[in-house]
């Protein structure tokens, strides 16, 4: 019976979300219980369910007698991981992900200084295994191992900045690299000069050099901005 309701939940969840976060249902559209009841085939628990879920996202608010509305996209929680994997699944990905790299842009640069001031000495050390591990998968077009590595490299950095407010955007950061890759928004192969600047980073960090690994991760952020600039607007061909 459980399962039974965390499915349904789900396949509630899966059309919703998405189309509100696509914009689909204007600011001030309103559902009812009754409704999604019907438009689902779903218990009253499980349209609760997931009403439930899109206001903890903030995407709705529930209100007696007046039902449940969409509310405008200022007021809903951004950084959480399910509403980004909506919106980069929907039209407005390329914006989706410009707005993630413009976070990235004010975020890694600063935290790679700080990785460089405050990191301990064997975990600084073995940021460059990884940025090599990187080098020797993206050259091989192994894509899948790369972004593996790339979260890690990435997320190994906040954690060393020391500052947790830092760390607790990872899976943000995380987004942009899986969305890029799951939508086809990344080369084959690595370009030479990101896989340069990743181990850059690495040794400047290594080396106790915060103006040098903060100036390497600028130019990785500007990179994926201008490949993200050179892509058409709306959902990029999975082709």
């Amino acid at each position: 019976m459980g399962t039974d309701h965390r499915t349904l939940h789900n396949r509630v969840l899966a059309v919703l979300g998405p189309a509100i976060a696509a914009g689909e249902y204007a600011t001030g559209h309103t559902f009812t219980l009754q409704g999604l009841e019907r438009d689902f085939g779903v218990s009253r628990t499980v349209a609760r369910e997931a009403v439930r879920v899109l206001e903890s996202m903030r995407l709705v608010v529930s209100r007696p007698r007046t039902g449940i509305r969409v509310r405008p996209s200022r007021d809903w929680s951004v950084f959480d991981p399910q509403l980004i994997r909506w919106r980069l699944a929907g039209s407005q990905r390329m914006e989706q992900l410009r707005s993630l790299n413009e976070l990235r842009a004010a975020l890694e640069p600063g935290a790679a200084a700080l990785a460089a001031q405050r990191g301990g000495a064997e975990e600084r050390a073995q940021l460059v295994m990884v940025a090599e591990q990187m080098v020797r998968t993206g050259r091989a077009g192994d894509l899948e191992a790369f972004l593996e590595l790339d979260i890690i490299f990435h997320r190994r950095i906040l954690e060393l900045s020391g500052n947790e407010m830092f760390l607790g955007l990872a899976q943000v950061v995380s987004e942009v690299l899986v969305g890029r890759t799951s939508y086809h928004l990344m080369p084959r192969n690595p370009r030479p000069e990101a896989l340069r600047l990743h181990k850059t980073v690495a040794q400047a960090i290594r080396d106790g050099l915060p103006d040098v690994a903060e100036a390497a991760m600028r130019s990785i952020v500007t990179e994926v901005a201008v490949a993200l600039e050179d892509e058409p607007s709306g959902v990029h061909s999975a082709t």
